[in-house]
C-alpha cells in the first residue's frame, strides 16, 4: 500500500494518477503538517476517489495546542466528509498521551485512523506501539526512529513482527532502496512525501514520481 501526502486538489489528482492508494491530506509542512482548512478537504474530495485520511494536528510537535478546537476541527470535517484521519499526541515525558487521544477519538465515531510519528519520538516506541493499538487505530506511521528510516531500521522491523490488527506504514526519510528489506521484514505499507515532489514542498506531486513508488511497492 503506498500513502502519499497530499495539499491540495491538484496533489490528490496526480497521486492517483500515479496509481497511489491512499492520501494523507495536510496543510503547512514547515510545521510538520498541520489540520487543513473544510475547504481543502472538500475540493480533494471532489478530485479524487482515493481513501483521505485527514491530519488532526494544531501546532508543531505532539502536544495540543488547543485539544477543544481540535475536536471542534474534526467534528467540522467529518460533517463535510471525512472519514479517515490521522492524530497522535505525547505527554512531557515522551509517553504516549492516552487522554488527549482518545478525548480526539471520540469525535471520530469510528472513523479509522492512523497514529502519526509521534511514536518515533516517543520514550520507548515499542511500548507506545502497545499503547496506541489499544486506543483504537488500524495503522502507525513510523520511521523507527526520530531522526528517520534509515536510523530506525531495526526498530521498524520488530515493529513490523508485531503487527496484528494495527498495520505498520513506514514514512519519514523513505528511500527507494529501503522498500526491499523492508518488505522482507513484513512491512507492506509505504508513506511518501517530498520523495514524490522533484521540485520540493513548493512543487506538486509528480505523477510519473508517484508511479515509480507504486511499482517498487
Amino acid at each position: 500500500m503506498l500513502e502519499v501526502i497530499a495539499l491540495d486538489a491538484t496533489d490528490a489528482e496526480a497521486a492517483q494518477a500515479g496509481g497511489a492508494h491512499r492520501l494523507e491530506l495536510t496543510v503547512d509542512m514547515a510545521a510538520d503538517g498541520l489540520t487543513p482548512p473544510v475547504t481543502v478537504l472538500r475540493d480533494v474530495l471532489s478530485a479524487t476517489d482515493l481513501p483521505v485520511r485527514v491530519m488532526l494536528r494544531d501546532a508543531p510537535g505532539f502536544v495540543p495546542g488547543d485539544l477543544d478546537r481540535l475536536r471542534r476541527d474534526a467534528a467540522a470535517l467529518r460533517e463535510a466528509g471525512a472519514s479517515e484521519f490521522v492524530l497522535g499526541f505525547l505527554d512531557a515525558d515522551g509517553r504516549v498521551d492516552e487522554a488527549a487521544c482518545a478525548a480526539l477519538v471520540a469525535e471520530l465515531d469510528g472513523c479509522a485512523w492512523t497514529f502519526h510519528r509521534a511514536l518515533d519520538n516517543s520514550a520507548d516506541p515499542e511500548a507506545a506501539w502497545e499503547v496506541v493499538g489499544g486506543l483504537g487505530c488500524d495503522t502507525v506511521l513510523a520511521a523507527g526512529s526520530a531522526r528517520g528510516v534509515t536510523d530506525g531500521f531495526d526498530v521498524l522491523g520488530r515493529l513490523a513482527a508485531r503487527q496484528g490488527a494495527v498495520r505498520l506504514l513506514v514514512g519519514g526519510g523513505l528511500k527507494a532502496e529501503h522498500v526491499a528489506p523492508l518488505k522482507a521484514l513484513g512491512a507492506t505499507g509505504f508513506h511518501v512525501g517530498s520523495a514524490v515532489r522533484p521540485g520540493g514542498w513548493d512543487a506538486p506531486v509528480s505523477a510519473a514520481a508517484v508511479r515509480s513508488w507504486a511499482n517498487l511497492v
